[in-house]
């Protein structure tokens, strides 16, 4: 929600004051217009597909094999990725063997690194200001990653707010440390946040910028050495976003950007011992991933959230609208979207649920408000469709049907915007909870209601559940407040009568909870956390009291 409004100061505003590094730069006489592009996102097309390569060892290069994308839209060729098969990681692993656990800085080697991802992130957040450059990476989003221009346009936003929040001195404070007096004279105890070194990060196609560009710097300012890897899908949006890093300083060597398959990623990973992963995706491969390495692994995996409507009923068409938000902008990808929704009994007697219906109604794929699904079929999706149907009960409340009069291609997901009714007792049957909260990564929900007396079931069906990523619980009763939040887990819960389950800015952590290898994104506490691990140094300098003397043994 907060990338929509966000959008429109980054279209009308034109940069100001611009910086010394930048007052030389004439735009308009670079390749494509863009100093850093090798593409026009404009132009990708099947009579002329991008190319996207890898980045190792300080050099961009090609392979022997391409796959070839197709335009979620219309079904051409229209991008060719280089992809590094299980033969070809060699380069890769000794290029991260080369840097030592200890990383490429810490706060006692090469400290002036610090500050020069200060400077980098200032100046990548000015490109990013320049509504050239914003319309080209919102522009590259939508070409493969299909959304509003509103969404995509929003996640370039939070993009450059995170860069800005790390600028100047910002990168050294993360590195904070702290003091605590001994126990005699020359003794102290300093508590120092230290680099892993070598580590991955591993992330999906739903925010090609934004995930990858904020987990990457975090990686980076800690002092690590990352190898990322994106889903050859989007890749693409990061490959042109690592050009524009090397433009505004970034030293090309210090990061590894790799395409390939899973399995040639898992290979990479074990034979060069990365010291942490970092991995945004299914849980079906986060928990390959942890067991495959040993636990070295910090995860944000799949979120099947939910949403809570209190007993005070209030601003009937705004909850509606963020209701609709929630669960279907972006065609319902986002990790963080809308699964499942409880409604109280005081809002099932109001015309909530067919204002839902008339906002999903509106959507269209002109503007792609609704659009394809990138790793759910519209054969899976209606199948799920159907079998929930068939709980006693249940109803289709709106959407349920493929998407028309599209060229989309079958190995993509096409349908309405999606919502089934279901009884909370019926949910709650064994047979039937897996089935309902399985997610499913589209624009598709569930909506239950509730009695005030059956708050415990709706509490017990939120402790059930597996993933534990967003939530929102809407009331501004505060003792309904107390009570949701007291018995949930979720690890980024809004709150209040405007709270939503969406919009993950780069001011608030944003990640799971309830589980050890959590993953965070966005905030110091966040990268800290992900990227960095905890030191002591004990000074102990003396003096020995005077007439010290051997002790007895002991």
């Amino acid at each position: 929600m907060n990338r929509i409004l966000a959008c429109r100061e980054l279209r009308a505003r034109a940069p100001q004051t611009a910086l010394s590094w930048f007052s030389s730069l004439n735009i308009s006489r670079s390749v494509h217009g863009l100093p850093f592009a090798t593409v026009e996102a404009e132009e990708i097309s099947g009579s002329q597909p991008a190319e996207v390569l890898n980045l190792v060892q300080g050099k961009w290069k090609k392979t022997a094999r391409w796959n070839t994308i197709l335009d979620p839209l219309n079904g051409e060729p229209f991008i060719k990725v280089c992809e590094v098969d299980e033969t070809g990681i060699q380069p890769f692993v000794e290029s991260l063997s080369e840097c030592p656990k200890h990383g490429l800085h810490n706060p006692f080697k090469a400290p002036e690194r610090y500050l020069m991802f200060g400077d980098i992130s200032a100046k990548a957040a000015h490109m990013l200001s320049l509504p050239k450059v914003s319309d080209f990476f919102t522009r590259l989003i939508q070409r493969v990653a299909p959304k509003s221009y509103q969404q995509a346009s929003g996640e370039v936003y939070v993009t450059r707010k995170f860069l800005e929040n790390f600028a100047g001195d910002q990168v050294r404070f993360l590195a904070r440390s702290f003091g605590v007096p001994g126990n005699h004279l020359g003794q102290q105890s300093h508590g120092f946040r230290w680099p892993y070194g070598p580590v991955a990060i591993v992330t999906p196609f739903n925010f090609p910028l934004e995930i990858p560009l904020l987990q990457l710097m975090g990686a980076l300012y800690m002092g690590n050495k990352p190898i990322l890897k994106v889903d050859s899908k989007v890749s693409i949006v990061m490959e042109q976003m690592m050009r524009l890093l090397h433009y505004c300083g970034l030293p090309i060597e210090d990061v590894e950007f790799i395409n390939s398959d899973g399995k040639t990623m898992n290979k990479l990973l074990l034979e060069a011992n990365t010291r942490m992963t970092l991995f945004t995706g299914s849980s079906r491969v986060a928990e390959k991933l942890a067991l495959d390495l040993k636990g070295r692994v910090k995860l944000e995996d799949a979120g099947f959230d939910w949403k809570i409507l209190g007993p005070d009923v209030q601003e009937e068409d705004y909850v509606a609208w963020v209701c609709d938000q929630d669960a279907y902008a972006c065609s319902g990808q986002k990790c963080s979207a809308q699964s499942m929704l409880f409604i109280h009994e005081n809002w099932s007697k109001t015309s909530l649920l067919s204002k839902m219906k008339d906002l999903a109604e509106r959507r269209n794929l002109e503007d792609l408000t609704i659009g394809p699904v990138l790793t759910v079929t519209t054969e899976t999706m209606l199948e799920h469709k159907n079998k929930l149907l068939q709980i006693s009960g249940s109803k289709l409340l709106f959407g349920g049907e493929p998407l028309k009069n599209h060229s989309i291609p079958p190995i993509y997901g096409a349908i309405e915007p999606t919502a089934i009714y279901v009884p909370l007792e019926e949910i709650l049957k064994g047979n039937n909870f897996d089935l309902v909260t399985r997610e499913i990564f589209g624009p598709f929900q569930v909506v239950t209601d509730y009695r005030s007396d059956q708050l415990p079931l709706v509490l017990d069906a939120v402790e059930r559940m597996h993933a534990h990523l967003t939530a929102a619980v809407v009331s501004n009763d505060p003792l309904f407040l107390q009570e949701v939040i007291g018995n949930s887990v979720n690890g980024t819960t809004y709150a209040g009568l405007r709270a939503r389950t969406t919009g993950a800015p780069q001011n608030h952590w944003f990640g799971p909870a309830g589980d050890p290898r959590g993953a965070g994104i966005g905030t110091p506490e966040a990268i800290k956390l992900v990227w960095s691990c905890h030191r002591e140094i004990i000074y102990d300098v003396g003096p020995l009291p005077k007439q010290w003397e051997i002790p007895p043994s002991t």
